[in-house]
């Protein structure tokens, strides 16, 4: 005799609903922008995120050598696997001592100021939410319109994480108080590639 966990999973299991085919989205459509790259820097500004233009990764790698100011700084473009080994291992409460860490996005969105991180990018999965400042570096070739469009080069084939992530930590409540930072970083600063 099936206890009630069995009759319950065999009966949701017989009453699945039909599988209904996504709609075909018209690209040609959709939201576009004369200019995305602008677009993203602008909707950026308006959802509290700061940008920094660079010529190159090579001018990146020098601004991160010369913010470490010796405060807990975590840079995840150089990490060695032993490094990235122990970050893993590091408790949430030896974390939040983490005053910036930088991370590579993979896609930026012009209409929303979002970027998607990797779960390859992130030694801790924590490490966006939990770091006082945060740096995402992006390059300006990976930005794309909309949401539909990011979710075009977006796979989550091969990695088990990732997210969205636009603009500092944000929430209020039925006062209408915004408090930045509470749930998260408390600034976030892109530093666009436009090579």
């Amino acid at each position: 005799m099936a206890n009630s966990r069995d009759l319950i999973l065999s009966t949701i299991k017989a009453n699945k609903p039909e599988k209904v085919e996504l709609p075909d989205i018209d690209f040609g459509m959709l939201m576009a922008f004369e200019n995305p790259i602008e677009q993203y820097c602008e909707t950026l500004l308006k959802i509290g995120g700061q940008f920094k233009i660079f010529a190159s990764m090579d001018e990146v790698q020098q601004a991160i050598a010369s913010e470490n100011n010796g405060s807990f700084v975590i840079n995840t473009f150089n990490l060695s696997e032993d490094e990235k080994s122990d970050l893993y291992h590091k408790t949430s409460r030896e974390l939040e001592q983490l005053e910036r860490v930088y991370i590579k996005g993979n896609v930026g969105v012009a209409e929303n100021g979002a970027i998607w991180i990797a779960e390859n990018a992130l030694p801790h999965r924590i490490l966006p939410f939990i770091t006082q400042h945060l740096v995402l570096v992006l390059n300006a070739k990976d930005i794309v319109p909309t949401m539909h469009h990011a979710y075009e080069k977006v796979t989550f084939d091969d990695l088990g994480y990732g997210a969205f992530i636009a603009g500092p930590s944000k929430t209020a409540d039925i006062e209408q108080s915004l408090v930045i930072g509470a749930h998260g970083a408390r600034s976030l600063t892109v530093y666009l590639i436009r090579e």
